[in-house]
């Protein structure tokens, strides 16, 4: 794992600890979105705490320590954390790598658990931000960040926060080589963009991240035309009422670009 300490989350709040039973009775608001089933291991349900008030190293580290059972944990906190609050762009890169392969690993020894592919496409398609979008088509990631995800989705067909990051691949692709050759290429297409933010939407109606993705998708894929409903989607993303360590720095990112 990418080492050096990782940055605080600056936004500790009791409201975010969820001690003894309380992670078990909010556990399926806090996983609407990526649809993790409940562990039973006590030391996985100690990471996923750690990980919902904000402690995504110790989440990151206790996770791996516990091998292929705190993977998902630890996936998940070091990709948040990086999206969110790496400001070294080679730690950054690094922590999503890390992620990805790690993701890549529990695939193959766990082909029928949806969010080894989902961990593992989130992780890849953050990394293929970060390259650029346009580098990581010409390198096939884009082409595997979609068939992960389309394999999260057969498994599980409700994984709201797989639906967001499909979007987001259709988006991204369209946004980048155009609709023509997004769509013979990679099957990208405008319309199964916006059906899987609908979708995405309609599963966690409470959730922040799919308006903001919804948001940026709808700007790269339509422009001027669609700026005041992705206005909208953002107004709505600040507004969230966050739930876990996670959703307020989505809230936070959705306030900060409202007053850019």
């Amino acid at each position: 794992m990418a080492k050096a300490n990782w940055k605080q989350f600056p936004h500790a709040d009791k409201a975010y600890v969820y001690a003894g039973a309380a992670l078990k009775k909010n556990w399926e608001r806090l996983h609407r979105g990526d649809r993790e089933p409940f562990p039973e291991d006590e030391q996985v349900q100690e990471a996923w705490r750690l990980y919902h008030q904000g402690d995504f190293q110790q989440a990151c580290e206790l996770g791996l320590s516990l091998g292929m059972p705190g993977y998902a944990v630890a996936n998940k906190a070091a990709t948040i954390y990086a999206t969110y609050l790496e400001d070294n762009e080679k730690r950054k890169l690094a922590l999503f790598e890390e992620a990805a392969a790690r993701g890549e690993v529990q695939m193959a020894k766990m082909p029928k658990y949806p969010n080894a592919f989902y961990f593992h496409a989130l992780a890849l398609g953050r990394y293929s931000q970060g390259i650029s979008v346009a580098k990581a088509l010409a390198q096939g990631l884009g082409t595997r960040v979609r068939d992960a995800l389309t394999a999260a989705l057969k498994l599980n067909p409700d994984h709201a926060d797989a639906h967001i990051a499909l979007g987001a691949f259709h988006a991204e692709v369209i946004n980048k080589v155009g609709a023509m050759v997004g769509g013979l290429t990679y099957g990208a297409k405008k319309e199964a963009a916006v059906e899987h933010y609908e979708k995405a939407l309609k599963l966690n109606p409470d959730s922040a991240i799919a308006r903001i993705e919804y948001a940026n998708g709808l700007v790269m894929l339509f422009g001027e035309a669609k700026m005041k409903q992705a206005e909208k989607l953002y107004h709505e993303a600040a507004a969230c009422k966050p739930a876990d360590a996670m959703e307020r720095l989505d809230v936070e990112l959705a306030k900060s670009e409202l007053e850019e």
